[in-house]
């Protein structure tokens, strides 16, 4: 199936790794002209040669610290005129209301959670004044399925659906489509580390963490492929008529 994607011009955020990078694979095989943006510099000019080599796009790459507001704005200036948004960037740490201080709390919202409402509020004018455009916001099925021991995380991504749900509600009149992905557990390095955490806490060894594996859907987590295949068609004009929607993508779980 044709996507219609070829030339459009997509904005990834987290996009030097994960599921952020598989994103940007996936749409630059289907013709779109990339700019990542990322805090890590020799990460993102790893990533955009890798996939300058594959396929015959433009990628650009912009250093950024998207918790600040200041640099949030900075990228959607230097960005300029975008036809995708795709909020990724954020990790949110593990822990219990009395494991995660005040401060560990505010610094993953303001990446995550502020950092997707400011970008999307950056960039929201410019799609407006063309009547065109789509954000779309990679948040994690932790925000449905609460959990008490990632609490910082479920909260902020409870947070996010509902941003999500309600702009999509009012973007169609200015012809914008605001709709969001709910990954479950997602083979990345991130999701290794969570793992490890919960086979130390379960099992007394964080080096057992693959058993865990086997209590999931398919007795495997997702791939950031399979997040990225859905990101490229939810993005797509093939799903014209989609917005203030959460697409789930846990097997299952």
């Amino acid at each position: 199936m044709d996507l219609q994607l070829a030339g459009k011009r997509v904005l990834i955020t987290g996009g030097s790794k994960g599921i952020g990078r598989a994103a940007a694979e996936v749409l630059a095989e289907e013709g779109c002209d990339l700019i990542l943006a990322a805090r890590d510099p020799a990460a993102l000019d790893d990533a955009a040669a890798a996939i300058r080599d594959r396929h015959q796009v433009t990628v650009r790459t912009i250093a950024a610290d998207l918790s600040k507001e200041d640099a949030v704005v900075a990228l959607a200036r230097s960005a300029g005129e975008i036809d995708i948004l795709v909020n990724n960037a954020g990790a949110i740490p593990p822990g219990d209301l009395l494991a995660v201080d005040n401060d560990t709390w505010r610094r993953a919202w303001d990446l995550k959670v502020f950092g997707f409402i400011s970008l999307a509020r950056a960039v929201y004018p410019q799609m407006k004044a063309r009547k065109a455009g789509v954000i779309l916001n990679i948040i994690g099925a932790a925000g449905e399925k609460l959990n008490p021991g990632y609490i910082a995380g479920s909260v902020g991504n409870a947070s996010l659906i509902a941003f999500t749900r309600t702009l999509g509600k009012s973007s169609t009149v200015d012809g914008i489509r605001v709709l969001g992905i709910n990954p479950g557990a997602t083979a990345t390095a991130r999701f290794e580390m969570l793992a490890r955490d919960r086979a130390a806490k379960q099992m007394g060894n964080a080096d057992r963490w693959m058993e865990l594996n086997a209590a999931m859907p398919f007795a495997r987590p997702g791939t950031p492929e399979e997040i990225a295949w859905a990101v490229a068609f939810l993005v797509s004009p093939r799903s014209s008529y989609t917005s203030g929607t959460m697409l789930t993508i846990d097997g299952g779980a």
